[in-house]
């Protein structure tokens, strides 16, 4: 069996991943988008992406996967190498029996090509829907994450009872073991899969949190670069606490690539043409951010005033665009500015000229990546 992910970085150094919402706009046909989707992350298992991390709500006309786990077991036997990735699960949707097992088959499924990203579940229509607005999400997460590593640790009866926990694990008044009733299913990696929390919030606590736990942090594209190095210090923070030592190859930091044959295509598709999927998308975080009152994850320092976050702020800071040459030069300039990190997590668009959504793909694995990491190994070597 495999051991859980988050490896070291190999001898090819900086891994590339890949991460979508999806953010589509909402005339597109569902069928066709759900096939966009899948399309996009065979192609990076042939690109030799190392993992594909996919978002879900249940509300949304624009991110429209209501399931993570379901939509990439359609693509367990159309993926070679890839891990798949939930990106998140929403731990507060469900109750953390159905993760814990769902997820253990799962990860039978694809034989440990599998990922469990994590968190509480942010979108308010969501929890509105499901009758938990009024309810403390991020405990529920907590307790629910507590529970589903028991299940997975322990056998029948379980009886997991933890102080201030909603929920109550047992098999023991039903359960006949020797015709199998009462047992729940565990992972095919040992002793788990990689957990990994997805990070929004400069200086988020949450990080001190999945150091002590030992799970990973994954930087959202939406941070501003300048934030980023805080998520990495307060990992450390709490992998000191849980006496252990932080491990590099375990930061995944995602961000919004586009990457052409040359500079001027690159600016108009990834920057300047209204009908870009990256300022569409742009729009889609900012208006979002400022709905939620989470306007803070775009502003550099705390006082900045909303009118300055304007549509045209936001793709300045958060989109890297040009030829390959540009594109090596802004990740290197990025890694000098936050520091060493595992994993260059690619974010996913809408495939408003697929060519070059493709391209950009191609590119990214082919020509940046190799470059980037002889730059990495040549900056090493000469230390």
């Amino acid at each position: 069996m495999r051991t859980p992910g988050g490896s070291e970085i190999g001898e090819d150094g900086m891994r590339l991943g890949y991460f979508t919402m999806p953010v589509h706009p909402m005339h597109r046909n569902w069928a066709e988008t759900l096939k966009e989707d899948r399309e996009a992350i065979i192609l990076a298992d042939k690109l030799g992406f190392y993992d594909a991390f996919m978002g879900e709500h249940l509300t949304d006309a624009c991110e429209t996967i209501t399931n993570s786990m379901m939509f990439h077991a359609t693509l367990i036997p159309e993926t070679k190498q890839i891990k798949l990735a939930t990106g998140t699960s929403n731990l507060s949707h469900m109750h953390p029996v159905l993760i814990a097992v769902q997820a253990a088959m799962f990860d039978h499924l694809s034989e440990g090509r599998f990922i469990l990203g994590v968190s509480p579940g942010a979108l308010t229509t969501d929890a509105e829907a499901l009758g938990i607005l009024d309810q403390d999400r991020n405990k529920m997460f907590a307790e629910s994450i507590d529970v589903i590593l028991a299940i997975w640790e322990r056998d029948p009866p379980y009886d997991i009872d933890f102080p201030d926990n909603r929920f109550k694990v047992s098999t023991a008044r039903t359960m006949t073991l020797d015709l199998g009733v009462g047992i729940m299913a565990k992972p095919y990696q040992t002793p788990r899969p990689e957990i990994v929390g997805t990070v929004v919030a400069p200086f988020s606590p949450g990080v001190v949190l999945m150091g002590k736990r030992d799970f990973h942090p994954l930087s959202a594209n939406f941070l501003l670069s300048k934030h980023l190095k805080s998520h990495w210090e307060n990992y450390c923070k709490g992998k000191a606490e849980a006496g252990a030592e932080a491990n590099v190859a375990d930061w995944r930091v995602a961000r919004a690539i586009c990457v052409l044959d040359d500079d001027k295509m690159a600016a108009r598709y990834g920057r300047d043409d209204p009908k870009s999927p990256y300022r569409f998308y742009y729009e889609q975080m900012r208006a979002k951010m400022k709905r939620g009152k989470r306007l803070y994850v775009f502003k550099s320092h705390k006082e900045q005033p909303d009118e300055e976050i304007t549509h045209d702020y936001v793709m300045d800071h958060c989109v890297i665009h040009g030829g390959v040459n540009k594109v090596v030069d802004q990740i290197l300039a990025l890694r000098e500015e936050i520091g060493d990190f595992g994993e260059l997590v690619y974010a996913g668009m809408d495939w408003v000229e697929p060519a070059l959504n493709k391209r950009s793909m191609q590119l990214m694995a082919e020509e940046v990546m190799p470059q980037v990491n002889a730059a990495i190994g040549k900056s090493a070597a000469a230390a």
